[in-house]
This record gives structure tokens, sequence and C-alpha cells, in this order.
């Protein structure tokens, strides 16, 4: 039996108010700097994935959040890394980048072409704007055009 050796988990938040989502564009290291992601940070001992999501994104964009739902999937980020996703409310504060980023975007559903996203984040985005597109205005029972007379 081999032992298998537990990847160290980094947490992102895919931050979201009025139908965006929040990207940050990298400052450092220098192969990533340009390059945009979802911002987080590594897990601390003693964390839950949740604690450090909203403590990442205090630190690094001075706002506070609530993390909602965990993003289906884990990416690997190099050798004893991997990404987990989290959709953020954001609760207060307005984004400003404080660490490891230069520039902070709103981007919209159809927007998100628009920045050139690190590879291990593009999965996690599209996943995360899924449960960000607004659901179509139902009728009303007993309408059939959602008008009420």
């Amino acid at each position: 039996m081999t032992d298998r050796v537990t990847a160290r988990v980094v947490v992102a938040g895919a931050v979201y108010d009025q139908g965006r989502l929040l990207a940050a564009r990298r400052s450092a290291p220098p192969e990533l700097a340009g390059r945009w992601e979802l911002p987080g940070g590594k897990l601390e001992p003693g964390e839950t994935p949740e604690q450090a999501l909203v403590r990442e994104l205090r630190e690094e964009l001075g706002v506070e959040t609530e993390p909602v739902e965990r993003v289906p999937g884990e990416w690997p980020l190099g050798p004893g890394y991997v990404l987990q996703v989290w959709t953020a409310r954001l609760l207060s504060g307005e984004p400003r980048p404080l660490e490891d980023h230069d520039e902070l975007r709103w981007l919209a559903v159809d927007e998100l072409d628009a920045v050139d996203w690190l590879p291990q984040d593009r999965p996690a985005v599209d996943e995360a704007a899924r449960r960000l597109r607004p659901e179509p205005p139902r009728p009303s029972p007993g309408s059939s055009d959602g008008v009420r007379g």
C-alpha cells in the first residue's frame, strides 16, 4: 500500500455583486503577473475552507464576504496544491487590490472572456458563472403572459 500525500488547499472566491463576478489581476509572482484569477489563498492549519476564504478576501481585497456555495470540482495548481472555489456574497467594503493584485474588474456573465484567466481558474469561473445567471421571470399563476389584470 502506498501513502497518499494530501495536497494543500488553496481557496478562491467567486465574489459576486449585482450579477457581476470579481476578477483580480495578479501582480506576482512574475510567471503569473498580468493574468486574471479569482482572489483567495492558502488554507491555514485549523481553518475551515470557508474561514480561510473570508480571511483571504479580507486581507487581499479589504472586504467582508459570506461564502455561499462550493463550486463543484477541484483543480491542480502545481505540486502539492489544489484549488477549491466558493461563490461568495459581498457583505461590506469596496474591493481594492491590497495584496498580490494590481487591478480588479467586475465582469458581467457575458464579459468573462474579456480577461486572460489563469488556466486553472477558467473551469471554476465557468462553473461559478452558471450560478450567477439570472433566472428568467416566471409568469404569475393563472396568467399566460405574466401581466396581472
